[in-house]
């Protein structure tokens, strides 16, 4: 069987449960029910994946409660989830996002983790080396081929804008995927010394259309069609084993060989469809506030979460603008066996 072809494991036939610790989640309350308006065509549909797992299952909750609750045709979106747990676990999450939003149209693909193990390297945070954190360079082989254009959005973000507006991004014939670029970043910083003195790694970016940016990888337009044509799994892949395997080029998780492959070569976005950095940096997680300019996303990366500044009582002041998606019950939890 193909390497590739193991990627996507059939939630339908699952194997014998097998002994486990016990698995909590929290219990959700039902969310409203959001529906189409009359101008909503049933053959529009946008596609929006993201990762679940039982870490971070409150924040993608609240995403996915925000982006109905913007949205002009909430039910013509489909929501594709990316796991790494047990097929048992993935019932447990299956069943949480049902208690959330009973009518929502979703799918749960179970990501192998061991495909990426072996070609990641610890970074400065470690969340950042999940393999979950690298399933979206999967994301051409996890989805169905029939799904042409996937919105991907990490799960600690909300919007409080039509999420039709950036799927809408037109990428034209020679852009795979679109985000919003930060050009005054310092992209150097993006990469050690050693690969800047490497005689050949920084020629990397000598042939793109344009100056290299830095983007941020939580919030991405993605034309499928063009990144399965042109291999850019592979592509990525081969920056990661470089990584792993022969000289450390870089520090942060799976970012930068987005970097090493796109940058230069990103449909830009609007700043407004990323307002990132909310959780501050990635070893302090002290409080920030919003860049300058219109806001249509918000996003927490970073260290600090919104619901755990919250729940710890040292909650910053933007934390109240995601409160209000939280759909957490204070009845108490759950405690979900997998025996």
């Amino acid at each position: 069987m193909p390497l590739l072809s193991l990627l996507v494991l059939p939630l339908l036939f699952f194997s014998s449960p097998s002994l486990s610790a016990p698995f909590e989640l929290p219990d959700f309350r039902e969310a409203p029910a959001f529906r189409n308006g009359p101008d909503c065509s049933p053959h529009n549909k946008i596609h929006i994946a993201m990762t679940l797992d039982a870490t971070y299952l409150r924040g993608s909750l609240a995403g996915v409660f925000s982006v109905l609750r913007h949205a002009s045709c909430p039910e013509s979106i489909n929501f594709h989830f990316v796991a790494t747990s047990s097929p048992r676990r993935i019932q447990h999450l299956r069943r949480a996002v049902l208690s959330a939003f009973p009518s929502l149209t979703f799918s749960i693909y179970r990501f192998d983790a061991s495909l990426v193990r072996g070609k990641i390297s610890q970074s400065v945070r470690r969340a950042l080396d999940q393999p979950l954190n690298y399933a979206r360079i999967y994301l051409s082989n996890l989805l169905p081929p029939t799904v042409q254009r996937v919105l991907y959005l990490d799960s600690d973000l909300i919007l409080v804008d039509d999420v039709a507006v950036l799927w809408s991004t037109p990428l034209g014939p020679n852009h795979v995927l679109a985000a919003p670029e930060y050009c005054h970043a310092n992209f150097t910083s993006y990469f050690t010394t050693t690969f800047w003195d490497h005689p050949t790694y920084p020629s990397v970016f000598a042939d793109r259309s344009r100056q290299p940016c830095y983007f941020n990888t939580g919030v991405m337009v993605m034309d499928l069609d063009k990144w399965r044509d042109g291999d850019y799994t592979k592509r990525l892949e081969t920056w990661m084993e470089i990584q792993k395997n022969e000289v450390r080029i870089y520090e942060l998780g799976s970012l930068p060989p987005f970097l090493l492959v796109f940058a230069g070569e990103v449909k830009g976005v609007e700043h407004r469809w990323n307002q990132h950095g909310l959780g501050g940096d990635n070893k302090e997680g002290l409080c920030r506030d919003l860049h300058p300019g219109p806001v249509s996303l918000l996003h927490w990366s970073g260290k600090g979460k919104p619901w755990l500044r919250l729940d710890n009582g040292r909650a910053c002041p933007l934390d109240a603008l995601w409160a209000p998606y939280d759909l957490l019950s204070r009845n108490g939890r759950d405690l979900l066996a997998d025996v």
